[in-house]
């Protein structure tokens, strides 16, 4: 249950645990027994909390207007797997490339398609 603050106008501010589903209701101050309105007075302790948790909620949040569904959370697994222009699931074509070099029987070789001109050592 989180606790929550309340404002007397008597008393002053006070804090309270109660149930997430009581938010808005308000509370009898504990000194005079009036009812205060639930108030915000201070800011959530996000910085006392661990690096941990922070990730936790900045990825919770970060999922709740647009979640991946399960196709799409394979896929970003996958790519994260892999780096970038990976042979086995970029598309791209092995990088063992069929040799230019042609071989007659007699092992002379020649290269068709490059610089007819050159002699071959």
């Amino acid at each position: 249950m989180p606790v929550y603050e309340y404002l007397c106008d008597e008393c002053g501010d006070f804090t309270a645990l109660r149930p997430m589903s009581e938010y808005q209701a308000p509370q009898p101050c504990p000194d005079c027994g009036a009812q205060a309105p639930r108030v915000m007075l201070t800011a959530p302790h996000f910085s006392s909390m661990s690096r941990e948790r922070l990730v936790a909620h900045s990825t919770n949040e970060s999922a709740s207007h647009a979640p991946l569904n399960v196709d799409q959370y394979k896929d970003k697994q996958d790519r994260a797997r892999h780096r970038a222009g990976c042979s086995c699931c970029s598309g791209m074509k092995s990088r063992t490339k069929k040799s230019k070099t042609a071989t007659s029987p007699n092992g002379a070789k020649s290269f068709p398609s490059a610089r007819p001109w050159m002699i071959s050592h």
